[in-house]
């Protein structure tokens, strides 16, 4: 998928995979996988920064790794970027040159939390001829308002109002939702109703396709295995494996080995030259 049309039109067809990712090398590798949509989310203030929360990213750390992403990236996946906390809430101002900032980087669609409250913003901003992406259900920048990292929708007011979010961002023209840690009958119901084509984190097998924290799914923090995340690898474990192996080759010298190491030219008489030659340290 490399174009804001092909996801609009993906809406009933196959599912949608989303990715995170942050950094060029990994892009790199992302390009030649079959994955539809790579997002550089504001998820990288914890993963990457070892922030306590999302909201201490700046607008600057995400168009920096942005860039980075899209040139790894090659222009071979769809690229979304978030705004991050403060970026887009002063102001519709604010909120379409910070977008059009992410556009700059690489990104071909900006994302942002929230519903009817930002409702101007987002329409600042798709009349600005950006493509907007939602984020309904667990908002983390708004994680002092919910209390915490929890499941949302879960009574009936709450409902009504995740229902009233996503329309209202869908006549906005936003051209995707993700629903971050929704009941699996609400986000399937949403899902049924909406045009436009959900993602969901956390909020059952019925959305439109599905998106995790790439640092999650590879098993980068042994100790942190969220619910709704499955882990595809171990890579914890494998990275301090192979340091500790680095380590020990270092101590018994066996790194570096012959395969390693460089070597003048035949022709070239070193212990010769060095004769009559006088050293001094500095």
């Amino acid at each position: 998928m490399k174009t804001v049309g092909e996801l609009i039109n993906s809406k009933g067809l196959a599912k949608i995979s989303m990715i995170t990712c942050y950094d060029y090398s990994t892009a790199k590798i992302i390009k030649d996988t079959q994955v539809d949509i790579v997002l550089v989310g504001d998820s990288l203030g914890m993963v990457v920064y070892g922030y306590s929360s999302t909201l201490q990213v700046e607008m600057e750390q995400m168009v920096f790794h942005t860039e980075a992403v899209y040139r790894g990236l090659e222009g071979q996946k769809l690229l979304v970027s978030d705004l991050p906390f403060l970026s887009y809430q002063a102001s519709t101002r604010d909120a379409v040159l910070n977008a059009g900032r992410l556009l700059k980087a690489g990104a071909n669609i900006v994302k942002l939390e929230g519903g009817k409250r930002v409702i101007d913003k987002v329409k600042a901003i798709v009349d600005a001829d950006i493509p907007v992406m939602g984020h309904l259900g667990l908002t983390p920048q708004s994680i002092n308002l919910t209390g915490g990292y929890k499941l949302q929708a879960k009574d009936e007011e709450s409902i009504e109002k995740l229902f009233e979010d996503a329309f209202a961002l869908q006549n906005e023209g936003v051209v995707a939702l993700v629903l971050e840690l929704v009941p699996e009958e609400v986000a399937k119901k949403l899902t049924e109703e909406l045009r436009i084509p959900t993602i969901g984190i956390g909020s059952g097998r019925f959305c439109d396709g599905q998106v995790l924290v790439i640092n999650d799914m590879l098993g980068m923090f042994k100790d942190f295995s969220p619910k709704h995340t499955k882990k595809y690898s171990n890579l914890s474990e494998v990275i301090f494996s192979s340091v500790s192996e680095y380590v020990n080759d270092v101590r018994n010298g066996t790194f570096p080995g012959e395969e390693n190491v460089f070597h003048l030219k035949k022709e070239i008489d070193f212990e010769r030259m060095l004769k009559g030659k006088k050293f001094y340290k500095l």
